[in-house]
């Protein structure tokens, strides 16, 4: 099996929801991380802020700070080889870089058909106090 390692900008979070507006993109890469490693797929990230180290251990990383600046960040590896500087994957990279399916990503949500259960509609009550909760209020 493959194995990434992100190299991420100096930034407080890695999922991109702290600060005054929420980061898209790194709420993405955060949720396809995730996702992953719960496949079993071998992903590290490191952030400059907090993981200066692993940047000054690395020589291929080290050399892109002293040649290009932090502004080439993120850079992604596979197998300690540099596959991506300045951006992260999309999700059809993530897979042909790591050389997984497509469906490693695939949200599986189950939906309740509401026919198919023991509740008949009618026994369900709709309030027009707000939530439904005591005098409308929670």
């Amino acid at each position: 099996m493959k194995k990434m390692i992100i190299f991420d900008p100096a930034m407080c979070c890695s999922t991109g929801v702290c600060g005054p507006s929420v980061n898209k993109e790194l709420l993405r890469v955060a949720t396809v991380i995730n996702t992953l490693k719960n496949k079993g797929v071998l992903i590290e990230r490191y952030n400059l802020t907090s993981n200066p180290q692993a940047f000054i251990d690395n020589k291929e990383i080290n050399k892109i700070l002293n040649t290009k600046g932090v502004d080439a960040l993120p850079v992604i590896m596979v197998n300690g080889a540099i596959v991506k500087i300045g951006s992260y994957p999309t999700n059809e990279e993530f897979c042909s870089l790591l050389e997984i399916p497509a469906s490693y990503l695939a949200v599986n949500i189950k939906k309740t058909n509401i026919k198919n259960t023991n509740i008949k509609q009618s026994n369900i009550k709709k309030s027009n106090k707000g939530c439904g909760c005591k005098d409308g209020c929670c």
